[in-house]
């Protein structure tokens, strides 16, 4: 008799403790991600119940949220950035906790830090006091961000309670254009469906198009299923997949990796796999993608022209109009075009090497336009010794745009990195909301690291296509 279960119901129901009375699931975390800013109280929830971490070695720890990139000496000149890294120095140490900081090397985002490490493996039920948790998903696995009280639970009992989602099947089929990315097949998506259309299920990423990308382009397109409203999202286990995790230093070695990675591909949703829902694009309806407004769904393709209300359904005007009033914009204008102040090449959705890669492409031989600040922030001390291994610090640096340590950054800017005013940020991160990048009236354009470094260049919003870097 065959499983008809998708990956998500099969990893779940594995996972599974017990069922209770209310029909949630006591669900056992196979790992823990945590960093500075949703662990202090957790740890003091632990402190005040005399209660031990459960299971030490399945807890990794980082630092990023509040880390700075310019200047990391310490202490901090931000006092409470100061005392949250203090705090999980100290929490780390005297819980037995591995930590991740600055002296050690292998520091980042910890969505980047858990796959390059060779934490994040398929299969596995995966936590973090984050809401871009989702990024691991891109290796077959369960992974969801938590709040600061579920952090307790889980650092108490490794285990923490939940309701089942439905599941929804996405597929993209077909060859992306050139000059269009992962990023903008996720913006595409949430554009169509909706910062909403995701509560209550999972989103499982299928099709050749998604079969295509590498690790770190998968990677892009879960980071940001949360946007979209779902509670994670993920792409079954392959050859890639495989390759991407061989000798990193957590993965299972020798005759355990292969081991692994039999029963790794053997969780993949079959062809026969039942869903909840089925959504069906195709590629090469996806262009270069740039939101205008203030939430990652309002966003059009570089060549369409931003919304006219009186043409949108009646129920989405008020956010609509909210949403050009702050950016001050105007209906039925072009995003192409759109000045910008700040360019942002960085984040836990767009900071690994291959992002650096293509950005530093786009840069060589440039100029950041005079009116704009440019940066460039790795997403991990190990991509940053790769990228300057490779010679990119000096193309961006050639170029311009400043060249930082490791962090989040003005991703959501609880950090030196701030907007300032009114701003505008053509950002590679992953939200646009108000205020997300530092500044209350700040404005945020999200889109992808090659888009955001031809926008630096211009100084204003491009069509990649047409900026002469784009290959077939």
């Amino acid at each position: 008799m065959s499983d008809r279960r998708n990956l998500f119901n099969k990893v779940w129901d594995l996972h599974t403790v017990r069922t209770l009375p209310n029909q949630q699931t006591q669900l056992f975390i196979g790992l823990h991600l945590i960093h500075e800013v949703t662990s202090p109280q957790a740890y003091e929830i632990l402190r005040d119940r005399g209660l031990k971490v459960a299971y030490r070695e399945r807890t990794i720890a980082t630092v990023d949220h509040i880390v700075p990139t310019a200047d990391q000496s310490r202490p901090f000149k931000d006092l409470l950035a100061e005392q949250m890294m203090s705090a999980i120095e100290k929490n780390c140490d005297e819980f037995g906790v591995t930590l991740l900081d600055l002296k050690d090397g292998r520091q980042g985002i910890v969505h980047v830090v858990g796959p390059e490490q060779g934490l994040t493996q398929p299969g596995m039920t995966i936590v973090c006091g984050d809401s871009h948790t989702s990024t691991h998903g891109a290796f077959g696995s369960i992974a969801i961000g938590i709040g600061t009280s579920n952090v307790a639970q889980v650092l108490a009992t490794q285990t923490m309670f939940l309701d089942r989602p439905k599941v929804r099947r996405i597929v993209v089929n077909g060859d992306l254009a050139p000059g269009v990315y992962a990023k903008d097949v996720i913006l595409h998506i949430i554009q169509k469906l909706g910062v909403q259309g995701g509560v209550g299920y999972a989103y499982e990423y299928a099709g050749s198009t998604f079969d295509a990308m590498s690790m770190e382009e998968r990677m892009t397109v879960c980071n940001m299923s949360i946007e979209g409203g779902a509670r994670c999202g993920y792409i079954n286990p392959d050859e890639k997949t495989v390759e991407y995790l061989c000798g990193r230093p957590y993965s299972p070695q020798g005759d355990e990796f292969e081991a692994a990675t039999e029963w790794w591909l053997s969780l993949a949703s079959g062809d026969d796999a039942e869903f909840d829902d089925e959504v069906v694009f195709n590629a090469s309806d996806i262009e270069p993608t740039v939101t205008w407004g203030i939430t990652p769904a309002q966003s059009v393709g570089i060549s369409q022209p931003l919304p006219i209300l009186s043409e949108c359904p009646v129920g989405e005007r008020v956010l609509l109009g909210e949403a050009l009033e702050f950016m001050g914009l105007a209906e039925g204008q072009p995003v192409m075009g759109t000045r910008i102040d700040v360019a942002f090449i960085g984040s836990c959705t767009n900071g690994r090497i291959s992002d650096l890669r293509e950005a530093a492409r786009i840069a060589a031989g440039h100029k950041v336009a005079p009116n704009v600040k440019a940066i460039v922030v790795p997403g991990s001390q190990l991509v940053r010794e790769q990228a300057m291994a490779e010679g990119l610090h000096k193309i961006f640096e050639a170029a311009g745009f400043e060249w930082r340590g490791a962090g989040c950054s003005m991703c959501l800017a609880m950090n030196p990195d701030k907007l300032q005013g009114r701003e505008v940020c053509a950002s590679s991160s992953n939200r646009n909301f108000k205020g997300r990048q530092g500044s209350p009236t700040g404005r945020t354009l999200l889109m992808s690291p090659a888009m955001v470094a031809a926008a630096a260049i211009e100084g204003k919003v491009v069509d990649i296509r047409e900026f002469g870097c784009v290959t077939a």
